[in-house]
């Protein structure tokens, strides 16, 4: 699991619901994501107000210093984003009421795909609710959507229902493929969550570690690759990830697999990532 903490309060600050995933590991780098909700559109405010507002700023920092220190973590750089930047968080007309989401995930998820799964959750329960000081509580059938959405559930259980013909593709495919440098392979959900490991190099602690340490992914299209360098105790490797076509649907909302190999570095696998993908889809289909 790579989402960690879910929570929903309003722009008032009124905590309405809190849903710990998973105890977050220690040592590592957390986002907190916010989702904005609310039909409230931003008033724009001059560069003289937003930057040289001493007591806000000091009020802002104050909180999130004892928030962190109560997680018993700290905070190092705090990233403001233009409305712009997300483009496809920008319509507030669907939205009802005040509602803001947190999330605590892993870095490198992708935010698009975060935020999706996000948007499916207050969709389908949220927006019932509001307002939310006066809503009743997350009924326990109603966490477990919560829940299986946040985990990649329906993903998770496609994947183990080929649990053998995977591993014995996988076994079969690193075999070949060994003097191409290539070490092992994952499946992931499409916001980049480890869901099965095909070969025997790397544990799961091992590829977060490598996903922690790879930088920035571009968007890729459907039937593509792209590949980065990262490290694994202290060594450099290569990580091809391609993205397919296939995955589950959760009410509308279509979560494509994607396939990371890992591979020595300056490795040329040509085309063996559609190789391997063709291959995979054809079991996932």
């Amino acid at each position: 699991m790579t989402i960690y903490n879910f929570s929903v309060i309003t722009s008032n600050g009124f905590p309405y619901y809190t849903l710990d995933v998973k105890e977050a590991p220690n040592n590592i780098k957390l986002n907190l994501r916010f989702f904005d909700f609310s039909k409230e559109e931003l008033n724009l405010q001059s560069d003289f107000e937003v930057a040289n507002s001493f007591e806000l700023n000091a009020g802002l920092v104050s909180a999130l210093f004892k928030f962190a220190r109560a997680m018993s973590k700290n905070i190092h750089i705090l990233e403001f984003n233009s409305d712009e930047s997300l483009s496809f968080e920008k319509d507030k007309t669907q939205f009802l009421g005040d509602v803001l989401i947190t999330c605590q995930t892993e870095s490198y998820l992708f935010h698009k795909s975060v935020y999706a799964k996000i948007k499916l959750i207050y969709d389908s329960l949220i927006t019932y609710k509001i307002p939310l000081e006066s809503a009743i509580e997350i009924l326990p059938v109603q966490e477990e959507k919560i829940f299986n959405i946040l985990t990649d559930f329906e993903a998770k259980a496609r994947v183990s229902e080929h649990k053998t013909q995977l591993k014995r593709l996988g076994n079969d495919f690193l075999k070949e493929m060994k003097n191409y440098g290539l070490r092992d392979v994952c499946i992931t959900s499409f916001d980049l969550s480890p869901i099965m490991i095909l070969g025997k190099k790397y544990s799961f602690d091992s590829i977060h570690e490598i996903l922690r340490n790879i930088g920035n992914v571009p968007e890729i299209p459907p039937l593509n690759w792209v590949y980065r360098q990262s490290t694994h105790a202290g060594e450099q490797i290569w990580v091809y990830i391609y993205k397919s076509d296939v995955g589950p649907t959760i009410e509308g909302l279509f979560e494509p697999y994607l396939y990371l190999l890992f591979c020595d570095l300056n490795s040329y696998l040509g085309e063996i990532p559609e190789v391997l993908g063709n291959k995979i889809n054809r079991i996932l289909n």
